[in-house]
C-alpha cells in the first residue's frame, strides 16, 4: 500500500512542532526548494531536530527541580541523560532525565583492576601511565559509610522535597521520580545514583568516560553500571563532524519507528548504535535524502550478514546490542521494510529522474 507522505509529514510536524512555532529561516528556505516531492518533504522532515524552544522548555524544567532538590539534599551532583542531551530526540514535550549522584562515595571495578595488576600477562597490555593510575585508585581509602543506605536515603529525601513542590509527582517506579511541571508543561525524571569507575574509566581520567549505577527502590540494591556520557560526547562529536548528519540519520530512524504499523522493539540505545557504526566516510558529503539510501544499506547487512550483526556494538563500545538477542533483530527487519518502501519511493520519485 502507497505511503502517504502528506499525511505522514504532518504527524511528524504536530509531534516535533505542536504549537507550530515559527520554523528557523534556514529550514523553511530549504523546505521551499523541495516542496514539489512529497517524499523529499517527508524524509527532510522526519531528519529535523526539534524547534530549540521546546528543548530549552525541558531542560528549564529539570533546572528547576535541581534548585528544588539542593535545598535539601548535601554532597551531590547533577548531571543529564537521555536523547534530549544529543538533540535527537522526536518529541517537542520531551521528558528530560536528572541524575542526582551521591559524591559521598564512588564505586571502583576492584576485581578486574586487581586482576590486571597481578597478572603479568594482563599488565604488559597497559602502558606505565595506565597501571600508575589504577595502583593509585585501587589504593584509596575504602568508605566507611553504608552506601545503600546513603542512596535510599537521598531516594526519600528527594520524594519528600519534590512532593511538597509538584502537585504531580509519582514516586512509585523503583529506579525515578517523575515529576511534572505544569506551567512548563514538561516531566523530569529524577535517578538517584553514584558514580562508577572501570579501568576503562580510570585509564581515560575519568571525565566523560565515568558510569553511573542507578539506585533501585524496591530491591534496594545498584543496577548494573551504565556509562551515559561517553555516549553523548560520541554523538554530539560524530554529528558535528559530519555536520549533523549522524543526529538526521537517527532521527529518521526514530519517526520512521513511531510512524509505524507494527510495534518495534528497539530502543534509543539501540538505534544510535546502528547509526554510529556507518563508516563517516559513507555519507559525512551527502545530502539528506542520500541519507537514506546509506541507512537502507547498513540495516540490510545487519539483517543479512551474521558477522555484521553480532559485531554491531552500543556507542560506548561496551555492549553488543544484537549478538545475544534474536529478537531485536526481527524487529529490525521491521524498520528495514519501512525504509526500504521509502528508499523504492524516492528512487522513482528524484533519483532516477
Amino acid at each position: 500500500m502507497p505511503k502517504n507522505y502528506n499525511q505522514l509529514t504532518e504527524s511528524v510536524r504536530n509531534r516535533i512542532n505542536p504549537e507550530h512555532k515559527a520554523l528557523t529561516k534556514t529550514f523553511s528556505d530549504e523546505l521551499s526548494t523541495i516542496s514539489y516531492s512529497d517524499v523529499l518533504v517527508f524524509i527532510r522532515t522526519a531528519m529535523k531536530g526539534v524547534e530549540p524552544e521546546y528543548t530549552q522548555k525541558s531542560k528549564d524544567a529539570g533546572e528547576r527541580v535541581k534548585d528544588h532538590l539542593l535545598k535539601g539534599l548535601s554532597q551531590v551532583s547533577f548531571r543529564y541523560q537521555g536523547s534530549v542531551m544529543t538533540n535527537t530526540h522526536i518529541k517537542a514535550y520531551s521528558d528530560i532525565d536528572l541524575l542526582t549522584i551521591s559524591e559521598k562515595f564512588y564505586q571502583v571495578d576492584n576485581y578486574t583492576v586487581r586482576k590486571i595488576l597481578e597478572n603479568t600477562e594482563e599488565r604488559i597490555k597497559y602502558f606505565s601511565s595506565s597501571i600508575d593510575k589504577m595502583e593509585k585508585e585501587i589504593n584509596v581509602s575504602s568508605y566507611q559509610g553504608n552506601v545503600l543506605e546513603d542512596l535510599r536515603y537521598n531516594r526519600l529525601k528527594s520524594e519528600e522535597i519534590l512532593s511538597d513542590v509538584y502537585s504531580i509527582c509519582d514516586n512509585t517506579k523503583p529506579k525515578s521520580i517523575k515529576v511534572k511541571n505544569l506551567s512548563l508543561n514538561r516531566e523530569v525524571d529524577i535517578v538517584i545514583a553514584n558514580w562508577y569507575d572501570d579501568v576503562t574509566s580510570i585509564i581515560n581520567d575519568k571525565g566523560e568516560y565515568r558510569g553511573i549505577q542507578i539506585y533501585n527502590k524496591e530491591k534496594h540494591q545498584r543496577e548494573n553500571a551504565d556509562y551515559p556520557f561517553l555516549s553523548i560526547k560520541r554523538i554530539n562529536d560524530r554529528s558535528t563532524e559530519t555536520n549533523g548528519r549522524l543526529k538526521k540519520m537517527i532521527r529518521f530512524i526514530k519517526n520512521i519507528k513511531v510512524l509505524s504499523n507494527n510495534e518495534i522493539k528497539l530502543s534509543s540505545f539501540d538505534i544510535n548504535a546502528i547509526c554510529y557504526d556507518i563508516e563517516v566516510s559513507k555519507y559525512q558529503n551527502l545530502s539528506f535524502y542520500e541519507l537514506v539510501p546509506i541507512l537502507y544499506l547498513q540495516i540490510k547487512s545487519i539483517c543479512e550478514n551474521k558477522s555484521h550483526s553480532d559485531n554491531i556494538i552500543s556507542v560506548d563500545g561496551r555492549e553488543y546490542i544484537f549478538r545475544y538477542n534474536s529478537d531485536k533483530l526481527e524487529n529490525l527487519k521491521l524498520i528495514l521494510n519501512e525504509i526500504q518502501s521509502i528508499f523504492v519511493d524516492l528512487h522513482i520519485n528524484v533519483l532516477s529522474k
